[in-house]
């Protein structure tokens, strides 16, 4: 069921009620009335109050939607939206909710899609999340008005419907290397891909620290980086040509990213500083964090992956 935020914060509210009655419990020894089992149990959602109330603060934006026309994927596998795509039992929408719901990171979830109204079932699978927002043509101008709308209090990750192999785990990690950066990209590197997954497919960016593929992880720490998605409206189009994206910082960057004389951590860094905040590439760990699903390949590929961590988990 989807739910609004007012459903959301009495929802958390209510949580910490019981968190509050489970401490006086539990400082007061075993009750009379109750077995270890019990105390136990009740010490449980009490520790996962905690943690939710102290971790709770990122809110996750999940992007939906589509550029124009059809995508090719979703016309492949007979639907209407890449977002419905279904792989291992479910949609990729669905997988990604279900990571982030399980997330204590993660407080809060809105999806951005062109037609909300399509994506509910998928949602429902999920558990729900906090708010459907219509997207518009352009990707960092429809993020800019949820944020204009107070839909997205910060710090904000955001992550993309066609991440179904993201885990709990990756978003840990991303978050916390993000740090004190007010804005942060995932990366992987080509060798750390390649040397797992062999056949995989990825556009890399080419600079002096190595071949980099995106995760599809995004950190907006603070307010300061709307200037940043002023930018990226420019600069939309040219997003997977490194020479391209960085021309809109500046011709000496540019010529840096095209010569390969700069890394890419670097050159996030000071095209940061351009703008006047701290830009950061995290590399991830996992290199699973870089395969999203955009053809039947990548499908093939997250299947299997799919299915592997289904037969380790029931071991």
């Amino acid at each position: 069921m989807l739910v609004s935020p007012i459903q959301c914060d009495q929802g958390r509210k209510r949580q910490c009620g019981f968190a509050r009655r489970v401490r006086k419990v539990l400082a007061r020894g075993c009750h009379p009335h109750l077995s270890s089992a019990a105390v136990s149990t009740l010490a449980l959602f009490q520790h996962c109050a905690y943690v939710r109330s102290m971790q709770a603060q990122w809110t996750a934006l999940i992007l939906a939607g589509q550029r124009p026309g059809s995508d090719p994927l979703a016309v492949h596998f007979g639907e209407q939206w890449k977002a419905l795509v279904p792989i291992a039992g479910a949609a990729m929408l669905t997988h990604v909710v279900r990571c982030l719901r399980k997330c204590p990171e993660i407080g809060r979830i809105v999806v951005l899609a062109q037609d909300p109204t399509k994506l509910t079932d998928a949602l429902e699978a999920a558990g729900g999340v906090d708010h459907i927002a219509e997207s518009g043509p352009s990707i960092s101008g429809s993020i800019s008005k949820v944020l204009e709308g107070g839909m997205l209090p910060f710090p904000v990750l955001i992550t993309t419907a066609d991440h179904p192999l993201l885990t709990p785990e990756m978003v840990a990690q991303f978050i916390s290397d993000v740090g004190n950066a007010d804005l942060a990209v995932a990366m992987v590197e080509k060798d750390n891909l390649l040397n797992h997954f062999p056949n995989s497919k990825r556009t890399w960016l080419k600079f002096s620290d190595g071949h980099w593929s995106g995760a599809n992880l995004f950190a907006l720490a603070r307010p300061n980086v709307r200037s940043a998605l002023d930018l990226w409206a420019g600069a939309e189009k040219d997003r997977k040509i490194p020479w391209k994206l960085f021309r809109h910082f500046g011709v000496w960057l540019m010529l840096r990213a095209l010569t390969r004389t700069i890394g890419l951590a670097q050159a996030l860094q000071l095209a940061g500083n351009r703008l006047g905040l701290s830009a950061r590439l995290v590399p991830m760990h996992d290199p699973v964090a870089a395969i999203d699903v955009d053809k039947p390949a990548d499908h093939a590929i997250a299947e299997e992956i799919l299915a592997a961590r289904s037969l380790a988990s029931a071991d």
